[in-house]
């Protein structure tokens, strides 16, 4: 039995795979080249199975582990098979070019493009734009566990996937409906310029954003 499907083979699908993992989930890869998921799949170790993106996803729970142009492609190509799944969309929509604006419109977000193209029946969350690979593979930053933004207009699937991230050693934090996550793909775009601003000398990429008190 399959609980969590992650499309993508990269460093995000590494990492998220690894928290799946701690959290004792049996998991699936799925990717367009097999061999690549083949041998995500086989580093990763137990409980891991793989295929192409021919296959149809096993997880109660998939995970979109790609770029926003191919996310979408993605809900597309599979349709209906997708209905009944909690689809989690971890995709920031930047411009990769000039990384200097967002290719989603004003009101909008990539998490609420991808809905858009969903079936009925799948639920489309948002979670993990805000934390960074190398993050999620090490399960922490600065020594402090992860906090993962989520947000999802369906109870039932965000409850899994705050489920999922607890169970990963992370801190869920539900911040309200699907439309939250203009904000939150907002200011990871921030972050991530300032990440790459040389101004920032002691940014690196495994920051993370938390909520202290």
């Amino acid at each position: 039995m399959t609980d969590i499907t992650i499309i993508g083979n990269g460093n995000m699908a590494r990492g998220i795979a690894t928290r799946a993992l701690a959290a004792g989930k049996n998991l699936e890869i799925l990717g367009q080249d097999a061999a690549k998921a083949q041998a995500l799949a086989t580093e990763l170790g137990a409980n891991v199975t793989y295929g192409s993106t021919d296959s149809t996803p096993q997880g109660s729970i998939v995970v979109l582990a790609v770029p926003f142009d191919a996310a979408k492609s993605v809900i597309e190509a599979y349709g209906d098979r997708l209905a009944g799944k909690t689809v989690v969309d971890i995709t920031n929509p930047v411009n990769f070019e000039t990384f200097d604006s967002l290719v989603v419109e004003p009101g909008t977000s990539a998490a609420e493009e991808i809905a858009s193209l969903a079936p009925a029946g799948a639920n489309v969350v948002k979670a993990f734009n805000t934390t960074f690979a190398g993050t999620l593979v090490a399960g922490e930053s600065a020594g402090r566990p992860l906090d993962v933004f989520i947000a999802g207009d369906n109870a039932d699937a965000t409850r899994a996937v705050s489920s999922f991230v607890s169970a990963g050693g992370m801190r869920p934090l539900v911040v309200g409906p699907l439309k939250r996550s203009r904000e939150l793909e907002g200011f990871q775009f921030v972050l991530m310029t300032m990440q790459a601003n040389p101004e920032f000398a002691d940014f690196n990429w495994d920051t993370g954003l938390a909520v202290t008190k």
